[in-house]
């Protein structure tokens, strides 16, 4: 009834050999966890092999993505219903309108280009929900962060370009049905791009 023969004692390892490869197996594990699974996972990297093997931006992604969806649940608990989204006033004239429409989890950005002391007037609404949103600028060797919001449905003002770059925003739904965005923009600024 059985396919092999039982081994003989001679052929089994010892125990002195089991612990060996048990060791192995251990330092092997832990190498792994400290240069692969806490930079890939955690953001965390003491050694500096992370960065090396590119795993530990990863991290940091996973980390600042779970830090916004806590901050969303918190939000979204706290404010016991949210303000429906105000339309933007029709007497304005706007240079420029840029709709779009973001999937649950998609996010996008749209930056005009402008001068350092420039500044545009915005205005732009969510239509079937609320985002995420950073307004930012960049330039080579520069950056700069405006402001941040977490479950907005609108947002209007002035951006004053700090420095020669790129400023605009960007946007991230995170909720469970497809919104539309229209960003309407005027001012001192020579291109918009999405």
């Amino acid at each position: 009834m059985y396919n092999s023969d039982t081994p003989l004692r001679a052929e089994l390892p010892s125990s002195k050999k089991l612990l060996r490869s048990t060791v192995l197996a251990a330092v092997s594990a832990l190498v792994l966890l400290v240069a692969v699974v806490l930079p890939a996972e955690y953001g965390i990297d003491p050694t500096g092999v992370g960065r090396v093997l590119r795993m530990t931006d990863m991290g940091d992604i996973k980390q600042q993505l779970a830090a916004e969806a806590v901050a969303d649940v918190a939000a979204t608990s706290a404010a016991p219903s949210a303000a429906p989204a105000q339309p933007i006033a029709p007497k304005m004239e706007w240079r420029d309108e840029t709709p779009f429409t973001l999937t649950p989890g998609e996010g996008t950005e749209i930056k005009l280009t402008m001068a350092a002391g420039a500044k545009a007037q915005y205005a732009w609404v969510v239509e079937g929900g609320e985002v995420n949103f950073d307004t930012h600028g960049d330039a080579p060797g520069k950056s700069i962060s405006y402001e941040k919001g977490r479950g907005v449905s609108s947002d209007e003002g002035v951006l004053e370009a700090e420095f020669t770059g790129n400023h605009g925003w960007f946007w991230r739904n995170r909720g469970k049905s497809n919104v539309t965005v229209i960003l309407r923009t005027r001012g001192d600024y020579t291109a918009i791009k999405k």
